[in-house]
């Protein structure tokens, strides 16, 4: 996929900050490669000022590192970006015959006993970040990880954005506040997301892009669609109300 020079150079300045790191899961026996992307302004992050943390995991078969547009945002942002791979080589594929929502929970469960492992066994080693307020962001089967883990219950996150996920209820809660971007070339069930009451009621939103394919919330989509993903989750990261959020679709 070719981007723009100006956005490729930007992608490149962005991935010099990164550190690749492979945590090994005793318990499950699990390697688990990931990728940490720091803030522009690392040097404003202390013991006793900790900046935010995100997790990010991707859709599948998409690879992990393809959401560098979602990283750099959050990173200009101030947030410490851990990308998840989510799929190695001895895992099961992902079903896609039978009812879709029961044959992929133990994916989904997979996924979400990762990223409640990083929290816990890698917060150590980033004692300048905030491990008990992470933000969640997750495309197409990685939303659904995401979604998955933030009904748990689980103290330590705080926001959850989702990139077209389609199948795993978002979380129904004040505790948790809900951005899901929504592109409109395929359907949705819709149990999975909050209905315009809900949204209110939990200070959450759903945001249509349209015209905007599936594969446009990764790098290999168009940088027009990026761009209104870019303005709609700084937005909300920054407390703009639903409503306009919506105007920036």
């Amino acid at each position: 996929m070719k981007f723009a020079v100006p956005l490729a150079l930007s992608l490149l300045t962005s991935s010099v900050m990164a550190t690749s790191l492979d945590i090994y899961d005793a318990s499950r026996e699990r390697n688990i490669p990931i990728t940490v992307d720091f803030p522009v302004q690392k040097d404003l992050c202390t013991t006793s000022n900790k900046c935010k943390v995100a997790f990010v995991s991707a859709g599948y078969k998409v690879p992990y590192l393809k959401y560098q547009l979602m990283v750099q945002n959050l990173n200009e942002m101030g947030y410490l970006t851990v990308a998840v791979d989510h799929e190695l080589p001895n895992d099961p594929p992902l079903s896609k015959k039978g009812d879709l929502y029961q044959t992929r929970i133990e994916n989904w469960k997979r996924g979400a006993e990762t990223l409640d492992f990083l929290q816990s066994n890698i917060s150590p080693r980033y004692p300048e970040y905030d491990f008990q307020n992470i933000l969640l962001v997750g495309h197409s089967n990685g939303g659904d990880i995401s979604a998955w883990l933030a009904s748990e219950n689980k103290s330590y996150i705080n926001k959850i954005i989702t990139l077209d996920h389609r199948r795993v209820a978002l979380p129904k809660t004040v505790k948790v506040q809900v951005l899901s971007i929504r592109a409109t070339e395929y359907p949705t069930v819709a149990s999975a997301l909050l209905t315009e009451k809900e949204q209110s009621k939990y200070h959450s939103c759903i945001v249509e892009i349209e015209n905007s394919k599936h594969m446009d919330l990764t790098d290999y989509g168009s940088e027009k669609i990026m761009n209104k993903v870019r303005l709609i989750t700084k937005g909300f990261l920054s407390g703009e109300s639903c409503t306009k959020l919506k105007q920036q679709a």
